[in-house]
């Protein structure tokens, strides 16, 4: 699959390329795993000569003699000797470099350096601190463990904390993108098909790759292949999150399953659980990990009512909603037995999805100041979502249906009426009602 879009975060990169000719820039490239942010700076930088240290899990020395060949051979001068260097002796020569030349520096995997020698980020912030007024230096830094990249720049005790100038976050392919890559590798693709790439894959640049270069073009071919027996998908939560997590990863991975499954409300999950008090393991997802959201009904006064949990990532919701769940089937080699509970399933576990690619769809928009979903206090009347524009002082109320012919105009009218008066008047607002379903993707 050719490179799709980043063109927001390319015009964000050359900017701080710019910059960095007049003064030293370090910028913190985030993201989830597999969302491709290693190919992002490589294909931006495909036509100049940059610095690429990829920090394996190796001994110090290792890699010190694995980033002098690369200071060798990209920049074609004679390096100082590798035996016995450190990564400290390293960095502070390509910064004395960078005085009189400008020097781009890309660190993947940044977060190992804990693993390597954790003094190397202190040893940093001093080589740092001391060339970069006068360093022509782009120091670009990734990392795919979330906790420990926020150690070492958000927390106020580690010594890279309030060093880096400018942070960029890659996101998941927005519905635009997943469109244009279907459109371009299948013309003609179904609607359907277009929500099965979403729902298995939530726009993780790694994801859709896979399926595109295997010709997986169809709701069927894509879980045929997520099903395998030798699937790459039916291990990636555990291999995406066992290193977040650590040794307290079996009552994450249970409490996530929990909430794919539906049971989402800090009651429902301790009852579940058998444990009394699970606000901390809560509070580290959504805190923390950034996996999950504390969800409520568009403007609900109250912070603590109507609060329930909602998995942030598409894949794993998929994931823990039907490979996690039932590992035991896949251990007993039942793969095709699953992929029957998953066909069985799958309408329904598909047409919420279908709310949240809508939901990307009118984010992407920009249109909107806020947005959300809302259901009465007993539960007897929902709307799916409720948009608001503050500017142009409308507001929609959306029902989102697999099929059209589900959507029911004066129900969606009357659920407004009880809205307005739970929330109160929108005095000179416009009410717009919309039924949104697959053919309108």
């Amino acid at each position: 699959m050719r490179f799709f879009d980043r063109e927001k975060e390319f015009a964000k990169l050359r900017e701080i390329e710019e910059a960095s000719h007049e003064v030293a820039q370090f910028t913190i490239i985030t993201g989830r795993r597999r969302i491709g942010k290693t190919e992002m700076v490589k294909k931006f930088y495909e036509n100049t000569t940059i610095l690429y240290f990829f920090v394996a899990r190796k001994a110090e020395s290792e890699l010190c003699q694995i980033f002098i060949d690369e200071i060798r051979t990209k920049l074609n001068i004679p390096v100082i000797d590798g035996n016995g260097v450190s990564f400290a002796t390293i960095f502070k020569y390509v910064m004395e470099l960078s005085l009189t030349r400008h020097i781009t520096l890309f660190i993947d995997e940044f977060q190992d350096f804990y693993r390597v020698n954790p003094s190397i980020y202190s040893d940093m912030q001093n080589i740092w601190d001391s060339y970069k007024n006068n360093a022509h230096f782009n120091l670009i830094v990734a990392g795919s463990v979330n906790t420990l990249m926020n150690k070492i720049f958000k927390d106020k005790k580690q010594p890279l904390f309030g060093r880096h100038t400018d942070t960029i976050h890659v996101r998941p392919f927005p519905p635009s993108v997943l469109k244009e890559i279907m459109a371009e590798y299948c013309p003609g693709y179904k609607k359907s098909d277009l929500l099965a790439l979403y729902a298995l894959t939530g726009g993780v640049a790694k994801y859709v790759e896979l399926f595109i270069d295997r010709k997986k073009f169809t709701e069927k071919k894509m879980l045929d292949m997520f099903f395998d027996r030798d699937s790459y998908f039916l291990f990636e939560g555990k291999n995406m999150l066992v290193d977040e997590f650590g040794k307290d990863y079996g009552i994450y991975f249970s409490i996530l399953t929990l909430i794919a499954q539906g049971r989402n409300t800090r009651s429902e999950l301790e009852s579940a659980l058998n444990i009394k008090e699970l606000s901390g393991y809560l509070k580290n997802l959504c805190d923390e990990y950034g996996l999950i959201s504390k969800m409520q009904p568009i403007y609900e006064k109250s912070s603590n009512k109507n609060v329930h949990y909602a998995i942030n990532d598409q894949f794993l919701k998929f994931w823990f909603r039907f490979v996690y769940k039932y590992t035991h089937i896949i251990e007993a080699g039942g793969n095709d037995r699953l992929r029957t509970i998953a066909d069985r399933d799958f309408s329904t576990f598909s047409g919420k999805s279908l709310e949240n690619y809508f939901i990307e769809v009118l984010k992407e928009s920009g249109r909107y100041t806020r947005m959300g979903y809302w259901h009465d206090r007993k539960g007897e009347n929902e709307i799916d979502i409720v948009a608001e524009d503050e500017v142009e002082n409308t507001i929609e109320f959306i029902e989102v249906k697999r099929q059209e012919k589900n959507f029911d105009d004066d129900l969606l009218r009357a659920k407004s009426e009880v809205f307005t008066k739970a929330v109160g008047p929108f005095k000179d607002f416009t009410f717009i009602y919309r039924g949104l379903s697959i053919k309108d993707m």
